[in-house]
This record gives C-alpha cells, structure tokens and sequence, in this order.
C-alpha cells in the first residue's frame, strides 16, 4: 500500500508516514514480541513498509522488519512468521551491518537515509537518532537505486541458470525496476516517491511508448499476472525494457559507479 504522506517537507527534506503511532492494532502484537525477542545484545530492530505507515491489511500484508548486525535474522523472521501466520502473511527480516550506514559513498548514504526516513526504531541501539532530516534530491534517488545496473546483468544470470522460478525472477525484476522509475519520476518533477504505481502512471505519460512494459512489469510485481520465460528474457534483452530503464536511470540519476557495459560480463 501506498504511504499517503510521503513526499517532500516545506524544508525539502523527506517526508514520509512512517511512525511507531502510525502501526495498525492487529499488527501491535507482532511487533511487540519483535522487539521483545531481540535475542542479541548490542543488535537492533526496526519496522518499515506499510506496517509502519499504518497501510497495512490484517492477513494479507507483510511485516517488514530491518535488523542490524543480527546474524540469524531468518530465524527470527521464522519463529514470528509461524507464530503469527493468523495475522499476516509473513514476517520478513532483512540484515544489515552497523558498518552499512557509515562511509561517503552513494549506498551509504541511500542507506542512512532508509534508516533515517522509513524504519522505525523497536529495540536495540538506534544509529538513527542523530541522523538529520535529508534532502529530497538526486543522491537520494541514486542512493537508493544506483545499483539499478547491477541487478539487470544478476537477472540476467538467473534467469539463464535457473535460479528461481520465473515468476519469482519476474517479481524481482518488476520490484526493483519500478522503484528505479520513482526515483527517475522523483528527480525529472523535483519531487520525491517510493510509490510503484505512481511511477508507472507518471512515466508512462513521460515516455508513453514504455507504458505497455511498465503495465506488464507492474502487474508482476503486484501479483496479478504471472510472467513467462519469454517475457522476462524479453524483458532483460539488451534492447529490452530493463536496459531502457538503466540507460534512463544513468542519464537522470546516476550509478554508485560506472554505467554498465553492455557486453556480457564472463561468467567465473
């Protein structure tokens, strides 16, 4: 779901809905026992996603949680996935190192502002406290998804290899894509959005001859259409819609580092 108050503050900093206050009663005693079950000391947690923003739906979401420096978050996001399986579906827990937020370069920075502007703080120390508000801008955006190039040939790859399902390679790619196109529609309107879908309307109208592979990939992503082995390897061609994107995205916004060759890069 859509967070209604993301966007850019009157300071043009990030804004966003993200808020312990904002988390949706039925999901309260999911995140209690997260928080009261950090099982190491010095780890933290937080709570992002609709949960957070309080867009969340009894059942049929997700509960997302981020935890630094925890070695065993699968078995955390286990133990509270069947725990708690009347109640949503699925507990996800994604790791990071402390060492993740610190440094100059572009991941650093996407990453502090994650933490900063979409995590909310449940247990352990919280490096975010003396994060300052950040500005909605083109490091942002290339903060979050300059390594949009990366991903594209790492598709590629298992889509070839047979690592995943199609449709599990078909989400991905619709996933991270789209988020890519936000940040693109975030710099071109000077504005700032996570949302997929706003992205899909609003670069469809920017270049309309992308807005049948931005429907299609829109419709992996959220579930209702199943991709082929066809269209995602349609998809990820060197004339495909990804490769469209990641030259978009280079020019607009940037990469964490050189733009990607568009020579297969040899397998190891």
């Amino acid at each position: 779901m859509a967070d209604p108050d993301e966007g850019v503050a009157a300071d043009g900093t990030i804004r966003t809905g993200a808020g312990r206050d904002r988390v949706p009663s039925a999901f309260e005693p999911i995140v209690r026992e997260a928080a009261a079950s950090l099982p190491l000391p010095g780890a933290s947690l937080y709570l992002y996603g609709s949960v957070a923003t309080g867009t969340a739906r009894p059942v049929t979401s997700d509960v997302d949680l981020l935890a630094i420096d925890l070695p065993d978050a699968a078995g955390l996001a286990a133990r509270l996935s069947g725990r708690f399986a009347d109640r949503c579906r699925g507990v996800e827990v994604a790791r990071a190192r402390a060492g993740d937020f610190d440094g100059d370069s572009d991941e650093a920075y996407g990453n502090r502002v994650f933490l900063r502007h979409y995590c909310v703080h449940l247990a352990g120390p919280d490096p975010a406290a003396g994060l300052p508000a950040f500005t909605a801008d083109v490091r942002a955006a290339r903060g979050f998804n300059g390594d949009i190039g990366r991903h594209w040939r790492r598709w590629q790859t298992q889509l070839e290899s047979g690592a995943g399902t199609v449709e599990s390679v078909g989400a991905r790619v619709a996933r991270k894509t789209l988020l890519a196109v936000a940040g693109m529609v975030s710099v071109h309107d000077r504005t700032w959005t996570t949302d997929r879908s706003r992205a899909v309307r609003r670069w469809s109208a920017i270049e309309p001859e992308l807005a049948p592979g931005l429907a299609l990939l829109q419709g992996w992503g959220e579930g209702t259409s199943r991709p082929t082995s066809r269209e995602v390897a349609a998809t990820l061609d060197e004339r495909g819609l990804v490769a469209t994107i990641v030259d978009r995205f280079g020019d607009l916004v940037g990469f964490w580092n050189e733009r990607p060759s568009r020579s297969r890069p040899q397998p190891r």
